[in-house]
């Protein structure tokens, strides 16, 4: 997936002669925590609400008029912001959240913004791609790590007729010979299913089902 696909291309930018008062302003009423800071259509920083809390004497004050929500954005934003391309992949920007520590990225195509995303829309790309967002169950299994080993997963959901969600990948910590298969279905009653996988020799970590005999 790309992110073109997920990102926001109506933005709420601000210019680096804004004050702190204007962004509180825009946060407050279009309900954002990060903007990207344009100057002359280009970006040159964000501004997040950490910037602001920092830029800020005290989050209780009632009354802003003093001198600190005069600060311009240039003042308190992030300068040389990371940013990404839209044709950049959604698995690799959650990376250079992950190891950037940051909460937002403008998107630039051609030297101009093209979109803006955030950790919450990342949070719930995520949530699509694994179908947690649709009813269903999930069922974890253990097999070896072996090729072709998905595939016979596979023919047992297609005898049940069942449709597969989404299904994930991990390392299994215990077996390094082994995989963990994370299967999200489109079914609220497995126990049938899980039954024929334990038959095929499948070991079934979840959910801890008894086994039907007939």
């Amino acid at each position: 997936m790309l992110l073109e696909e997920i990102m926001k291309t109506k933005v709420h930018t601000l210019s680096t002669r804004q004050t702190v008062q204007d962004v509180i302003e825009l946060f407050e009423t279009q309900k954002i925590r990060h903007a990207p800071v344009l100057e002359n259509d280009e970006v040159v920083g964000v501004v997040t609400d950490r910037d602001l809390k920092d830029a800020l004497p005290s989050r209780f004050t009632v009354s802003p008029k003093g001198a600190p929500y005069q600060k311009t954005v240039d003042e308190i934003m992030t300068r040389n912001p990371v940013i990404a391309h839209p044709m950049d992949s959604v698995e690799e920007i959650a990376m250079v959240f992950y190891e950037q520590q940051i909460g937002c990225l403008p998107i630039v195509s051609g030297g101009k913004l093209a979109g803006f995303i955030t950790e919450t829309d990342l949070l719930y790309t995520f949530i699509e791609l694994t179908g947690t967002h649709q009813p269903g169950s999930q069922i974890e299994l253990r097999v070896k790590d072996r090729s072709g080993v998905l595939l016979e997963v596979s023919k047992i959901f297609y005898q049940h007729n069942i449709n597969v969600l989404s299904v994930l990948v991990y390392p299994d910590r215990e077996k390094k010979d082994s995989k963990i298969l994370v299967f999200r279905v489109q079914t609220m009653n497995p126990l049938a299913l899980i039954n024929d996988l334990r038959k095929e020799g499948f070991d079934v970590l979840w959910p801890n089902m008894p086994q039907i005999n007939e």
